[in-house]
């Protein structure tokens, strides 16, 4: 959590120049017309039941990731991830996002020194990436980014930005050093900007200091905005983005090759302190052939098989409070049509 808001912080304040700029002279790109459909609808009967496993902890520090719900599934070959506004979007007035370090002790975390830059490697006048090496972050930025034939290393965040109303919006986040990812939806209604909140990991899940998924490359495809990800543990996965727009981004995930089959091929990260200090709080989860829906608090969900799972929060936090819900779902063992 700490090197994210430093990564947010360092970003924001060199990519608004930039991306103004580019505002001026880019055409709107209208929102997706299709009105925001539940997760549960359009139900598949062969949809697959993965293992969920709470790993959270509970910590006094708000800005450490704590909240950790694992996902398995041997051969799982494509799901979908959806970040969406939270239910209580419309009553926010103004927002909060500033960190809070009390009862924080940062001092013995890893640090890799290097030559801060910013850089943006491709754009249209839709759509834009740009890549940021900072000063310093907790792993080496050593996984190469591909574009074309265009190839950038020494990455620690590549963001992806979208012209919509007349302003640069970024929707969605990846940390080649530790395969971290965010998103986030467009605006809601009138609202300028709504913050980020949980992160998520797509592909073999390990441990090293803390869960990372292990990248061997990355590359964006322009044309279907994809992104292909080749892993140090085996196999790869692609990354397609499929809807964004006032109330969600989907996002659909496939797998191809020899993942391992005894890691997590997924992992939702997020921090909680307390109900009014978290960025997710609560989880609900559908089972195969269940004919209702569970629903716990997120430090006493007791994981289990699960065909969808829902993680955010039905109060307003007194931090990120914009930040968005998370869902996964549509698991199956077939892959992508």
């Amino acid at each position: 959590m700490t090197h994210r808001f430093f990564a947010l912080a360092f970003s924001l304040a060199l990519a608004f120049p930039v991306t103004q700029a580019q505002a001026q002279r880019a055409p709107a790109v209208p929102a997706a017309p299709a009105a925001f459909v539940p997760p549960s609808q359009g139900i598949d009967p062969n949809e697959l039941a993965v293992q969920i496993a709470n790993k959270s902890v509970p910590v006094l520090c708000a800005e450490k990731d704590n909240v950790e719900l694992n996902m398995s599934a041997p051969n799982i070959r494509r799901f979908r991830i959806q970040a969406v506004h939270p239910a209580y979007i419309g009553s926010i007035v103004v927002d909060r996002w500033a960190p809070d370090f009390t009862a924080c002790d940062m001092s013995h975390d890893t640090s890799f020194k290097s030559n801060a830059r910013r850089k943006t490697f491709w754009e249209t006048p839709e759509y834009w990436l740009v890549g940021y090496t900072y000063p310093s972050f907790w792993r080496p930025g050593n996984v190469p980014v591909r574009v074309g034939d265009h190839v950038e290393t020494g990455l620690h965040m590549i963001q992806l930005w979208m012209r919509y109303r007349e302003r640069a919006e970024e929707v969605l986040v990846l940390y080649p050093p530790d395969g971290y990812w965010r998103a986030r939806p467009l605006p809601f209604a009138d609202m300028r900007w709504t913050s980020y909140g949980s992160s998520f990991l797509l592909g073999p899940v390990e441990t090293q200091e803390r869960p990372i998924v292990a990248l061997k490359s990355v590359a964006f495809d322009p044309d279907t905005l994809t992104f292909t990800l080749d892993y140090v543990r085996g196999g790869s996965a692609k990354l397609k983005i499929d809807t964004i727009d006032q109330e969600r981004i989907v996002l659909n995930a496939s797998f191809s090759g020899d993942l391992p089959k005894d890691l997590p091929f997924a992992s939702m990260r997020s921090m909680y302190a307390t109900e009014f200090n978290s960025d997710v709080a609560r989880v609900a989860w559908r089972s195969k052939n269940s004919e209702s829906w569970g629903e716990s608090p997120i430090m006493t969900y007791p994981g289990g098989l699960a065909t969808e799972i829902w993680a955010g929060r039905i109060a307003p936090s007194q931090h990120n409070k914009s930040a968005p819900d998370m869902v996964f779902s549509h698991f199956s063992d077939q892959p992508t049509p």
